[in-house]
């Protein structure tokens, strides 16, 4: 079982993965962790070993360890793996979510709108992983949100690459609308359709060789 510290530093690993602040190929420095997260080595090394099986970090040798990166054919597979379970969160989100929550998703998309509308792109790719967990809350099934919030963790560089495609962050919006407006309406069937609608969009987006604006790696 995991010390209270190695969870720690899992914790702290694993966000900076998920917000980008360790981009694919950043390398691991096991005393900058420990300075970073406030727990011991060895707790950082056992963090590192779990990251690793998770997929989020790779072990070089000779080198040590890094974030990992993902290839775009990986991407469309971890995608694909995504699909039925974030439909399966939608459905749950659906018949599951309380009037509170409703009122934060919908103000929630008006941040996002914002972001679009002002042309802040990045900030809106955060948005969108801030949205599948408030999904992922409102369905009440960790297991399935603990599975995609692994998941998308890997594809950080993919999410910001798509947010600079042009015309890309608008397209999404309307999908993630029809999302978040088919859960407040308390639609299952019609919920569990737009996720896998929106993440079939992302594939066929990830899956175009001939848009790569070159974003943040």
């Amino acid at each position: 079982m995991a010390s209270a510290a190695q969870e720690t530093a899992e914790r702290a690993l694993r966000g900076a993965i998920s917000r980008g602040d360790m981009p694919p190929g950043y390398r691991l420095v096991e005393a900058e962790l420990v300075t970073l997260t406030g727990v011991s080595r060895s707790a950082v090394r056992l963090a590192i070993d779990v990251l690793a099986a998770e997929g989020l970090v790779e072990r070089i040798q000779n080198k040590g360890a890094r974030v990992r990166v993902v290839s775009t054919d990986e991407a469309v597979a971890i995608t694909e793996c995504r699909m039925p379970l974030e439909g399966l969160l939608a459905r749950k989100a659906a018949e599951r979510i309380t009037d509170a929550e409703i009122d934060r998703l919908r103000a929630h998309l008006q941040t996002m709108t914002s972001a679009v509308d002002s042309g802040d792109v990045l900030k809106y790719s955060e948005f969108i992983q801030q949205l599948h967990g408030m999904i992922g809350d409102a369905a009440r099934h960790p297991i399935a949100a603990d599975l995609v919030g692994r998941l998308q963790a890997q594809l950080v560089r993919h999410r910001f690459r798509l947010s600079l495609r042009p015309g890309r962050p608008r397209v999404s919006l309307g999908e993630l609308t029809a999302l978040v407006d088919a859960i407040a309406d308390r639609d299952p069937e019609r919920a569990e359709a737009a996720a896998v609608t929106h993440l079939r969009s992302v594939i066929a987006a990830l899956s175009d060789p001939t848009q790569d604006p070159g974003g943040p790696a």
